[in-house]
């Protein structure tokens, strides 16, 4: 059974917290929706690559309005309730509202780049270590950097400052946001991922996930499966040369910062990444092949 909105619901849900969504994705969602039967699997598909309308679909089915017992946090699963006519009217909806400029699109690409490549490798790892919710892993990796693009927006020279912080050798990413903005990603991430009513574990990951050193640090039980979230981002980060696509940094020094942590709690190391390198650019993962 799927969730029918009118209008009006419509128009409420695009109001507020919007991430721009990929241009060609918009194209490619137009000309599926034209077909004389559209593929409603084609377009969650085709969503779930994005992340401000994956965000937008979560946000609606895990609204109180729907009274849904559980978060959902499946992508695919939250298209499925909200059925194609309402799918496509939300899309529409954010194609007349998401009109970029050729200097926006250019600033985004490397975001649009990576977000969906992390995702897809997040979730990899996940099933090869074992993590029962692998789809956990992938919604981290869609959704934990979509605070770079309202900061983007919001701020003049924020790609600047995200690429000085990422060249820095010793001070954590988000330090040196807050030096220049008295805030940073992480945390606007972490309130664009509540307001998308995505699962508390997922947006707290979010809100940790360049202070990944301390989390593990801290060594509690209750924080077992963020730890193991963070870790699987951080592998993925890596693999996916996220230092490379975005801070334009030819070392990756957070991982180096990181890496005994995350190697001594999952069980990893060195080979383990350079078989998982090799697995990921056979399967054709662009910034994987780009990194290595």
């Amino acid at each position: 059974m799927s969730i029918e909105l009118d209008d009006e619901q419509i128009e409420q849900i695009l109001q507020g917290i919007t991430i721009p969504p990929q241009p060609q994705i918009m194209v490619d969602l137009q000309m599926e929706q034209f077909q004389p039967v559209p593929d409603l699997g084609r377009i969650a598909d085709l969503i779930a690559q994005d992340v401000g309308l994956a965000g937008t679909m979560l946000k609606i089915v895990n609204s109180a309005s729907f009274g849904l017992a559980n978060h959902i946090t499946s992508v695919h699963q939250a298209v499925m309730l909200l059925g194609i006519r309402s799918v496509v009217n939300i899309v529409n909806g954010l194609s007349i509202r998401g009109q970029l400029s050729d200097q926006d699109i250019q600033q985004l690409n490397s975001f649009w780049d990576t977000s969906m490549d992390i995702a897809v490798v997040s979730r990899s790892i996940a099933r090869q270590i074992g993590i029962p919710a692998p789809e956990d892993a992938y919604s981290l990796g869609l959704f934990h950097n979509a605070g770079i693009v309202l900061m983007n927006q919001r701020f003049d020279g924020y790609m600047d400052v995200l690429r000085e912080a990422y060249a820095s050798p010793v001070e954590r990413i988000t330090d040196v946001e807050n030096r220049h903005f008295r805030t940073n990603h992480a945390v606007i991430g972490y309130y664009t991922a509540r307001s998308w009513k995505l699962p508390r574990m997922i947006c707290d990951a979010i809100s940790d996930h360049h202070n990944v050193a301390r989390v593990f640090e801290r060594d509690s039980d209750a924080e077992a499966h963020k730890r193991t979230l963070l870790a699987v981002l951080k592998i993925a980060e890596h693999l996916c040369g996220n230092y490379r696509l975005l801070g334009k940094t030819d070392t990756d020094h957070e991982w180096e910062r990181i890496r005994r942590y995350v190697f001594e709690f999952t069980g990893l190391g060195d080979y383990d990444l350079s078989a998982m390198i090799n697995d990921f650019q056979e399967m054709g993962v662009a910034s994987v092949i780009a990194s290595h």
